[in-house]
């Protein structure tokens, strides 16, 4: 193994060991961990300072004594690689990183380890093993595609034909690591690919024999559920041609033990459990078997059920193995009846007698039934259970035996059965694969187990250990001598290389006193024991062998040093099991069976004769057994007893003599892990069985000397960036020497060969890091150069911008400068003026108003001084008056007062005086005083009147002086008086005008408030009014709405509906058009692989014939494998053409023939009879297609009918519908009578053939009616578009006007409507500028608006009620049609078409009647009469016609018999000649007398001569190519004519037929010859055209000339003859593409994926030892350019020939389908070409070709979309694979790829540099779970077998016979024109 000082060793630790570098250091759970150095590394540092994945910082300390650095890690563009070998760092961690990566993130299982392919169980079912792969992987190298179980099984075959050498397969591995499947496998990949070379299908035996030992091997195991617990070596045969003629299986260590002891979880052999789940089956009641619970042998597990897997099921799939393989029900009634038995043996119950002695129970029922299903006594054998015979010289003793002892001899005798009808079934089957010719060859596989060790280890290990270790020598021997072949074969010095050699543990195991030879000796000892074994072996080889070791604590053990591991085995049990012994008394008891069986007769046969017999150990957990190779009947008794041990060592010492004569190829199966979890990887467990199954070793036997190497150009290809320019030189190998000289110093490291530059090991991981240093440089100046360029030329675009919009900016400024100067001085100017005219103006406005306001101010003051004045004046007089007045009212208010009170006092005084009066009146005191009192008043009022008098006279004087001075201001104030009394009136008169005014104002105020609440009353009214109406509008628009939403909705209903059915009617028209083109191609492919098998037969016909006339050994093949698809050339012929001959070869082998055998014959005519049945059985199944074709179209006409529901109004389009359907229907009508009467008898199914265009002009009219629908649905729309646009207009109109919405409800439209307009008039409101209409105008408009609402409602309610009756009418049509049809599929076929075209001319009868009724019933009644008249006389003419059809079918049947008569009873008695001129049928040719012309004359002798000249000896490359394209068509149809004209039947015949077999038989002498297959295909279809175009058919007389009307054939028709022209033309099409296959199949992968079209876009990555497989040929390298040159050449030679251009584009297409095919096949499975540069390499590629489409005018052939699968998948290769976005994206456009093609792509992307990113599974899953509801396939490769089915389209000729001269180089000088 490689450490880290060698990995260092080109160059000093300190540059590998950098900071940023990686690392593998070792851990406890994953094995190994990647870390990244922090640090740099210094010569002398103890520790490293690193950085694990999680981010946690550690220092790993290096060991002090060897200073080992940690492994380095590869670079990332070297992970998941194919081959381990390619990478640069070899060593454990690399090895289980890579298988990591590819397991789990790829899902890849297969790995390349040298010359190692190591599995890994997936634990899940993967899609990779089915047909399409297994062709895949034939025929390839080994290192071209993925790793793969195939491509060792490819390359063991392909070794085995190449080197006539024997091979082996080796696979192995632990329990449950897939080594039977792996084996498995490779026998069906040699099943398929070989062949069988005879008819005893010994490709489906040797798989047949799987699930047999499947069942008697297999078991459950803790570790797997289909453990094989057996080892075999199957040897497959092969004859010269290197077809499987046989096998044979030899079986090793059988493990017995397992019989009657399981451990937990674990189960018996399979087919016990299989017949107790088939116990209720009739068959299987005797065996009187219940549950596997029942039963010891089968419970011990407590387990007994595996999921998914039904015992019953198994068991029936065993039991046809066995049928399969020959084993009769006998015996295998008697096989299960020995397993049963055991079953029942296991369940006898054993008991104690005393301590030395047992016996069983008497009737004990297992026992019983044991004793009943072997036929012996139940006393003998429960008495020989309990009791064993001892042998003494000269005494026998019957010795009991205790319970234990016992029981293990009933055991023993369970197992010795069971090791008995394994060897019985091994034997049986060998005897069914047995080859019965002589083997020349074969491959062995070999499924062993690998290295086991376990905590208790036993002789089972022992042997398998001893076994592996013998495996593991061949194994490094072998690789050895592979490196040594290599550098001899490069011419490198070879120095030894140092590996493990483990003969020394092969000396101790099977050398003279080693461990098997001590054991042995052991077991002859009288008391030997495993204690003393022990002994012997601790004394021999403890202190003389280095790997022998004795345990420290233990005396019955010893360990030994395998070149795996240590292993401790313990002794307990060697010996025993080393004896295997049985008691031979409970053998005789057996041989004593009365049961009439063979088998237990050969079970238990004199073991004397036996020479190996099968043996184990009775206990343990694996068994042992061996089986020999080949028993000898003469060996002496004393082989019987020889041990297991030397048993198993003579046998492997066979096996590996066998190995070593053979190839090795090796498989080493690994188990991922314990749990069987899918796709899990247990870096523990792996790298245990690595270890073990020595992949590690071959890593270190390679890494020890040169394991990478290189080309001299892959080097200059992946590292010429390295290379300066003076450095590249021509030669190749010296620039790589002086490169290499610069780079590595060390020389080496490296060595020169003759083709390849080898390299130590890390040296390659060394130059990656150069490269990517150099190209990160490249990079990072690049960016830096292309960054620098971005920038300065944005800087620059910037600058100039910037100076352009600064000069633009300023020019813009300076313009708007000197504009806003000029602005602002004629502003300035403006404003001054302007200022002045404003100044002035207001100055003058103001002095004209300050005068106007002094005039009006002083007039106004004037006014008011006036005012005041005479307001005071008047104030005074008033004043003077008021207060006179108020002092007069004053002074008598005083007065008054004054006198009321005196009057008061007076009264009440008056009153006591009174009193007192009356009181003196009664005294004389009274009066006395009352006198007093009165004279002093008397007094006072004297007094009183005194001073009044004086007072008067003051007053009157003083009145007097006022009355003057009054008089005089009286005059003064009179003259004011007079004129303030003018003033007054004047005011006076004003002051009434003013309150006439005032009172006026008042008076319209309250006018106007009147009138503004009168206008608020009625706004108010109207605003209600208007609301209301808006409502009441709105209802009405609603409902209006309403109305037009139901009549839309009406109208939409009507249109969906009709829509619909147009859609309907669409689809449907289309899916059944689509399913008959999908019907009518899939008959053409089994038509056209039907005369493909027929041919297979034809030529295997003929070439027994031909081994029959040699008599003689064929010569040796030349070693040529023949594929299992390989279908040979030439061309089939539906007539009995394998007994029709060419003349040459019938004269040679007549007497052959004669004798030939009769049964061949027979089975040959049977297989014949059989392809005209199924051709028959095709032609009625076209028949039927066209039937169903006619119901379709009922059905169309039905649907038809019911779209026209929606139509009813439009009966003028109606009745010209029907009209134009009656013609076309009758005119069908005609041609299906026609088609039937000229058909009848024979094949109507073909292309060109009547039915067949009857059929496909249906489809044209279908599809113009379809158009027709279309053009009516148009028509409908647009008549409701005008319909609609005529409601709204109606609607328009009747919307109500906005101003005088309101008016219709006033009951008063007099004043109030003047008033209120005068209003709104006044008002001016903008609303009601419009002229008002009148209010009855518009309830006249309302009333009719509803009115015509309601009718148009009206309407549409009848409408709808009218359409629901014609739905419903049209729903009872439809079913009283289904019921007729139903009726009538109930009939024979020709019953049905004639029921159909009834019911079709009484429908259309009906409807025109029906028309003609309503129209005119006169012309009804006559119509009716008529048509009557016409459908009896059609009646009667198609029975007429019916009659003439079972007349010619009788007469065909009858001459069908007597050819089939007389091709069965005189086959062997006709000459080859006889057969040539029966080879075709005879037609019943109708005779035609016609004219005729342009013919050619030839004699009946000169036939032969007519056909070797222009068929046979005729060379496409010499004579043909100078002559008129398809002259040699046009040659033989004028001779055909002439036979025509002189109407010779038997002419025509011959010279048909002789074409025929001339075509075939040099199609099959030269069918590899493109241009000859090119050349027949061209004429053939020439003459094909040339028997329509002259046939007399209308239908191809279209185009003709009147001069080729009068060239048709006149007698004769050959319509039969075109169809067998018809079948060679497609024999001859297929011939040509798989020719055209043979040439493009070695150039598409080299030429679309691997050479480089690009030069310099994809690098080469480093290689493993894979790439220089042996299998590998020397072959030119192919490029794109080659596939275009051949291309055109291949389009050049059919144009050249005149092929059709329909048949040109037909093969163009198939060609271009292989190109995508084989090309995305090989994608899918090569890795290396997963990568976005081969990506872009491909789309390229595509679009070459794709120009070479667009040169030819052929891109509209429907080539270009059958690479669309390549594109996306290239596209795929390309896109950003990161995002949901992205798998968006590629979902969307990866629509042609299937899901699992899609995630294999993006498994497979695999990056060229370290720039590029993987695709991350997280993305994977986002794409899985996107495509989850995709519905395909789930087949991952693309069937590059299929072939499109080819038409031949009538294509006729312009060409004049008259006119065609034949060439002298023909040697034709015998024919004679006429």
């Amino acid at each position: 193994m490689e450490k880290g000082h060698d990995s260092s060793t080109s160059m000093a630790a300190s540059e590998l060991y950098t900071k940023f570098a990686r690392v593998w250091i070792p851990d406890a759970d994953e094995v190994w961990k990647s870390a990244e150095l922090t640090k740099n590394y210094k010569h002398g540092d103890s520790t490293l300072h690193l950085t694990l994945e999680d981010g946690m910082d550690i220092e790993h300390k290096l060991d002090d004594k060897t200073k080992n650095l940690p492994h380095l890690r590869n670079p990332d563009i070297l992970v998941g690689e194919n081959d381990l070998t390619a990478l640069s760092y070899l060593h454990e961690p690399a090895v289980l990183h890579n298988l990591k990566v590819r397991f789990t993130d790829s899902k890849l299982i297969y790995t390349y380890c040298g010359i190692v392919l190591v599995a890994i169980n997936p634990y899940e079912n993967l899609p990779i093993y089915g047909s399409d792969i297994i062709n895949a992987y034939s025929g390839q190298n080994m290192g071209d595609m993925d790793p793969h179980i195939f491509a060792v099984a490819e390359e063991a075959y392909k070794q085995m034909a190449r080197d006539e050498r024997n091979q082996s397969i080796i696979v192995s591995g632990e329990s449950g690591a897939g080594k039977t499947v792996s084996a498995k496998y490779a026998m069906r990949y040699f099943a398929t690919v070989s062949g069988a070379a005879t008819e005893a299908n010994v490709e489906e035996k040797v798989l047949a024999s799987n699930p047999i030992m499947e069942a008697i091997g297999n078991a459950k195991t803790t570790r797997n559920d289909n453990s094989s617990r057996f080892g075999k070596y199957i040897e497959i045969g092969f004859d010269k041609r290197y077809r499987i003629i046989g096998a044979n299986m030899r079986t090793y260590l059988l493990e017995k033990s397992r019989v009657v002891f399981q451990a937990d979880e674990e189960r018996n052999y399979h087919i016990f459990y299989q017949l107790c789940a088939s116990s209720h089956l009739p068959e299987f009641k005797n065996l009187k078997l219940g549950s596997a619970d029942v039963f010891h042998c089968t419970n011990q597990g407590r387990n007994p059920v595996i999921d998914g897997v039904d015992d019953a099921k198994e068991m029936c799939t065993t039991q046809h193995a066995f049928s399969l393989l020959g084993i009769n029900e006998l015996n295998q009634k008697g096989l299960f009846q020995v397993l049963a038995a055991i079953l029942h043996l296991g369940n006898v119950e054993i008991k104690d007698r005393d301590s030395d002695s047992s016996i069983i129970p008497p009737n004990n029922r297992h026992l019983t039934v044991f004793c009943e299903l072997m036929g012996v006594t139940y006393q003998d054998m429960s008495h020989w259970l309990c009791h064993k015979k001892l042998k003494t010289a000269q005494e026998t003793y019957i010795k009991p035996i205790p319970r234990l002892q016992a029981s293990n001899a009933r055991d023993a005798l369970a197992k010795h059965i069971y090791a008995k009808v394994f060897n019985w079934i091994v034997d049986h089957v060998n005897k069914s694969l047995r080859a019965t010719v002589k083997q020349h060859s074969f491959i062995g596989v070999l499924d062993i187990y690998g290295f086991e060790t376990f905590e208790i280890n036993s002789f089972e290990q022992f042997c398998i250990n001893y076994a592996n270790e013998k495996l593991q020598q061949q194994f490094n021997m072998h690789v050895f001598k592979l490196e040594q072949e290599e550098y001899l074969k490069e011419q490198i010095p070879w120095t030894l290389i140092d590996f493990y050699d483990n003969q020394p543990c092969i000396n101790l195991i099977e050398a003279k006193m080693g461990v098997l030879d001590l054991l042995d000796e052991e077991c002859k000892m009288p008391k030997g024991s495993d204690d003393s074994w022990a002994q012997k072996l601790y004394n021999t080889h403890l202190k003389t062998c280095s790997l022998f070791e004795k345990p420290r604590m233990s005396n019955k053990a010893f360990i030994i040093q395998h070149f795996a591991d240590k292993v401790q085995y313990q002794c307990d049990g060697f010996l025993e099991k080393n004896k295997d012994t049985v008691n031979e008394e409970q053998i005789n008891v057996l041989k004593a069976s009365k049961l009439k069986l063979d088998l237990l007769v050969e079970l238990f046969q004199d073991e004397a004769k036996v020479t190996s017999p099968t043996g184990t150990a009775p206990g343990g957990r694996t068994r042992l057994s061996v089986k020999p190779k080949e028993v000898r009947s003469g060996a002496s008794s004393k082989e019987h007893k020889k041990t297991v041990g030397c048993q198993f060592r003579n046998s492997l010492a066979m096996l590996m003599e066998t190995l070593n004569a053979t190839t090795p190829h090796y498989v080493r199966c690994i188990k991922p892990n314990d749990l069987k979890f899918p796709f899990t990887f247990d870096p523990k467990r792996a790298v245990q069985q690595l270890r073990a199954c020595g992949v590690l070793e071959t890593i270190r036997i390679s890494a020890a000397g040169f394991p990478s190497r290189w080309t001299y150009q892959e080097f200059f290809s992946r590292y010429r960036v390295l290379m300066k320019q003076k450095d590249v030189l021509s030669d190749r190998r010296l620039t790589c020497r002086n490169v290499l000289e610069k780079l590595v110093q060390d020389q080496d490291k490296y060595q020169f060969g003759k083709t390849k530059i080898f390299f130590r090991a890390g040296q390659v991981a060394y130059l990656e890091k150069l490269r990517a240093d150099k190209l990160r440089k490249a990079c990072v100046r690049i960016q830096k150069t292309i960054r620098c360029w971005l920038v300065r030329k944005k800087y620059l675009r910037k600058k100039h911008a910037a100076i352009t919009i600064q000069r633009y900016t300023r020019g813009h400024q300076a313009r708007c400068l000197v504009k806003y100067m000029r602005q602002t001085l004629a502003a300035i100017t403006i404003q001054k003026f302007q200022r002045m005219c404003v100044q002035r103006k207001v100055y003058l406005q103001k002095q004209a108003a300050a005068l106007v306001m002094q005039t009006i101010l002083r007039a106004y003051m004037a006014r008011q001084k006036y005012q005041g004045l005479l307001r005071n004046h008047k104030a005074v007089f008033i004043q003077k008056h008021v207060r006179g007045w108020l002092a007069r009212q004053r002074y008598k208010r005083s007065l008054r007062a004054i006198v009321y009170l005196q009057c008061c006092i007076r009264r009440m005084k008056a009153k006591k005086e009174l009193k007192k009066l009356k009181i003196e009146a009664r005294s004389v005191e009274h009066f006395k005083k009352l006198n007093v009192g009165m004279e002093n008043k008397i007094m006072q009022l004297q007094r009183k009147l005194d001073e009044q008098a004086k007072d008067n006279r003051v007053t009157s004087e003083r009145l007097n002086c006022l009355e003057t001075s009054h008089a005089v201001e009286s005059e003064k104030l009179k003259v004011e008086v007079s004129k303030l009394k003018g003033i007054e009136e004047e005011a006076k008169n004003n002051a009434n005008r003013v309150t006439s005014l005032l009172e006026q104002l008042e008076r319209l105020r309250k006018e106007l408030t009147t009138t503004q609440k009168e206008k608020k009353t009625i706004e108010d009214w109207a605003t209600k009014y208007r609301d209301e109406m808006e409502k009441m509008v709105a209802e009405l628009k609603q409902q209006n709405g309403l109305l037009k939403t139901e009549k839309d909705d009406l109208n939409r209903m009507i249109k969906e509906q009709s829509q619909q059915m147009t859609e309907k009617m669409t689809r449907a028209l289309a899916e059944e058009t689509q399913q008959l083109e999908s019907d009518l191609n899939e008959e053409r492919s089994r038509y056209q692989n039907l005369l493909t098998e027929h041919l297979r037969l034809e030529e295997r016909y003929d070439d027994l014939k031909e081994e029959i006339t040699l008599s003689v050994s064929v010569p040796k093949p030349g070693h040529r494998r023949t594929d299992s698809t390989h279908s040979s050339n030439g061309s089939e012929c539906t007539y009995n053409s394998e007994f029709a001959e060419s003349e040459e070869s019938s004269r040679h082998g007549e007497d052959v023939t004669r004798g030939m055998d009769t049964s061949l014959t027979l089975k040959l005519q049977k297989r014949v009879t059989e392809l005209e049945q199924e051709k028959s059985s095709l032609r009625n199944e076209l028949e039927n297609k066209e039937e169903q074709f006619q119901r379709a179209r009922v059905r169309d006409d039905e649907e038809h009918k019911k779209s026209r529901g929606a139509e009813l109004e439009y009966e003028s389009l109606k009745r010209q519908e029907l009209d134009s359907e009656n013609k076309k229907l009758k005119h069908d009508l005609t041609a299906m009578r026609q088609s039937l009467l000229g058909n009848a008898g024979a094949g109507a199914g073909a292309p060109g053939s009547p039915p067949y265009k009857v059929l496909m002009d249906q489809l044209n009219s279908s599809c113009e009616e379809l158009e027709v629908r279309k053009e009516e649905v148009l028509i409908l729309r647009s008549q409701l578009v005008s319909q609609k646009e005529a409601m709204q207009h109606k609607e328009t109109m009747t919307e109500p006007v906005h101003y005088a919405e309101d008016v219709h409800k006033m009951k008063d439209s007099g004043a109030i409507t003047q008033a209120y307009l005068g209003l709104k008039e006044t008002n001016r409101s903008p609303r009601f500028l419009r002229k008002p209409l009148e209010a009855n105008e518009l309830l006249n408009r309302l009333r009719l608006l509803e009115g015509q609402m309601q009718q148009q409602r009206r309407s549409y309610d009848n409408e709808v009620e009218v359409l629901r009756g014609e739905l419903q009418s049209v729903k009872e049509e439809n079913n009283r049609q289904q019921q007729l049809l139903a009726q009538n599929l109930q009939l024979p076929p020709e019953a049905r078409i004639e029921a159909s075209l009834q019911h079709e001319i009484t429908r259309l009868t009906n409807e025109n009647l029906e028309m003609l009724r309503t129209e005119d019933p006169t012309a009804y009644r006559s119509a009716k009469v008529n048509i009557l008249r016409r459908m009896v006389d059609l009646m009667e003419q198609l029975e007429k016609q019916d009659k003439t059809i079972r007349k010619l079918k009788k007469q065909l049947k009858v001459f069908s018999k007597k050819i089939g008569e007389m091709g069965a009873g005189h086959v062997e008695t006709i000459s080859p000649g006889q057969m040539v001129e029966e080879t075709v049928r005879p037609v019943n040719i109708p005779r035609r007398e016609k004219d005729f012309q342009g013919m050619l004359e030839y004699k009946k002798e000169d036939e032969l001569k007519l056909v070797k000249n222009l068929i046979l000896e005729l060379k496409p490359r010499g004579v043909a190519v100078n002559l008129i394209p398809g002259l040699p068509a046009y040659i033989l149809f004028m001779c055909l004519r002439h036979a025509d004209y002189v109407n010779d039947d038997q002419k025509v015949r011959t010279l048909l037929t002789s074409t025929i077999n001339s075509i075939k038989k040099i199609l099959k002498k030269r069918g590899d010859d493109f241009e000859t297959v090119s050349f027949w295909l061209s004429n053939t279809c020439r003459f094909l055209h040339c028997l329509k175009q002259y046939s007399g058919d209308e239908s191809f007389m279209k185009h003709n000339t009147p001069k080729q009307n009068d060239h048709c054939l006149s007698n004769f028709d050959l319509a039969e003859y075109r169809q067998v022209l018809s079948d060679l033309a497609i024999q001859i099409y297929q011939q040509l593409i798989k020719c055209m296959e043979n040439i493009l199949q070695p150039m598409i992968v080299s030429g679309m994926l691997e050479h480089e079209t690009i030069q310099g876009v994809s690098g080469v990555k480093p290689t493993g030892l894979r790439k220089r497989t042996s299998s590998i040929a020397d072959e030119g390298t192919y490029t794109l350019e080659s596939i275009l040159r051949q291309l055109s050449a291949f389009h050049s030679t059919m144009c050249q020939h005149g092929t059709d251009p329909e048949l040109i584009k037909q093969v163009v297409k198939q060609q271009f389908y292989i190109i995508g095919a084989v090309t995305l096949n090989n994608l899918l499975l090569r890795k290396d070409m997963c990568s976005w540069s081969k990506g872009m390499q491909i789309r390229y590629n595509v679009s070459q070709l794709e120009e070479w489409l667009r040169d030819k005018s052929l891109m509209l052939c429907g080539a270009k979309e059958t690479l669309e699968p390549l594109i996306q998948a290239a596209q795929l290769l390309q896109v950003k694979k990161k995002t949901d976005e992205d798998a968006e994206a590629i979902c969307s456009m990866c629509n042609s790829l299937s899901t699992s093609q899609i995630v294999k792509v993006l498994n497979l992307y695999t990056p060229v540099n370290e720039f590029e990113e993987r695709v991350s599974v997280t993305f994977i899953r986002t794409i899985q779970t996107r495509l989850r509801d995709r519905c395909e396939t789930p087949q991952l490769l693309m069937d590059t077998k299929i072939i499109y089915p080819v038409t031949f389209p009538f294509n006729p000729s312009s060409l004049a016979l008259e006119t065609i001269q034949i060439p002298g180089s023909l040697n034709l000088a015998f024919l004679t024109r006429v």
